[in-house]
């Protein structure tokens, strides 16, 4: 899985004023990735507001954005969530033309017992055709997919390719790449993360902020593979405090709302997310004009 090395960016979900989906806005900000060197794509991952959107409008959502690459970059779909039964469903029906793999966050709300989220993971990879990357996010599920319980899925699994962590936990990742099998992937799911996941031995990030500043998360997973954290530090610097900004209001309102200021679409948001108030917006017009 080689290509999904490098950098990769969970792409937002553009809306209209109505709240029905923007395609046209949506081509535009994947022909902008592949033009500033993002090396593949995540399309509805959480940070596409999948939770709100109908089974109906995830199909047309993928289908347009296998047809806009038309494989000139490598995509991931995003098809996770907290009922086994029906995500294993969906992973059953789900076209796989133009897609490399899928990425499944763990169960969020139940707080599942470690074997509770490894047989979910396990009823996955049995019904995929396509490789499984499995995503860490306790912060948002409520629960932490342990370095034990990851190990366990990519031994027994061959399709279990890797895992996006955002867990935080450098003791976890450094277990995970000491006992590991050789070939599985672990990539960072934070931003800030990336640079120290790298040097650990991630094998790069699935970026929220590379949706509006794609050249810059790019640029510093690749001087991060190359082994120059010298100037990769640089750009994770100049990264810090508009990633931060993007979360002070919920992901992903922040990141919209600097696309908007770039000219790329609105910065709409289905309930029950809103827009981001009027202070954090002049916090990232500042930020913006400081790292431009």
């Amino acid at each position: 899985m080689n290509e999904l090395h490098g950098a990769g960016v969970a792409l937002v979900t553009p809306f209209n004023a109505d709240g029905t989906i923007d395609f046209e806005t949506l081509g535009k900000l994947i022909e902008f990735q592949i033009a500033e060197g993002m090396n593949y794509l995540v399309s509805l991952g959480t940070t596409g507001e999948t939770a709100t959107l109908t089974a109906e409008e995830r199909k047309q959502v993928w289908a347009f954005t296998a047809t806009t690459v038309n494989g000139r970059i490598p995509l991931v779909a995003g098809i996770g969530g907290n009922n086994t039964v029906e995500i294993v469903k969906h992973v059953q029906e789900f076209s796989t033309q133009g897609y490399c793999a899928i990425l499944s966050v763990s169960p969020y709300y139940n707080k599942p017992t470690q074997e509770g989220i490894y047989q979910h993971y396990k009823a996955i990879a049995e019904a995929s055709v396509l490789p499984v990357i499995l995503y860490n996010v306790p912060g948002r599920t409520g629960s932490n997919m342990s370095a034990a319980t990851i190990v366990r899925l990519a031994k027994d699994f061959k399709n279990v390719v890797g895992i996006k962590d955002a867990s935080g936990n450098y003791a976890q990742f450094s277990e995970i790449l000491r006992d590991k099998p050789e070939n599985f992937l672990l990539i960072s799911g934070d931003d800030p993360a990336t640079l120290p996941m790298m040097a650990l031995g991630a094998v790069g990030i699935i970026s929220v902020v590379g949706n509006a500043l794609p050249r810059k998360v790019s640029t510093l997973a690749k001087l991060c593979a190359e082994g120059d954290f010298l100037q990769a530090r640089t750009i994770h610097s100049e990264l810090l405090k508009i990633t931060d900004l993007c979360f002070v209001e919920s992901n992903p309102c922040g990141v919209k709302y600097i696309l908007k200021q770039i000219g790329i679409g609105s910065d709409y948001v289905r309930l029950p997310l809103v827009p981001i108030g009027e202070t954090t917006q002049k916090d990232i017009q500042d930020e913006l004009q400081r790292i431009n």
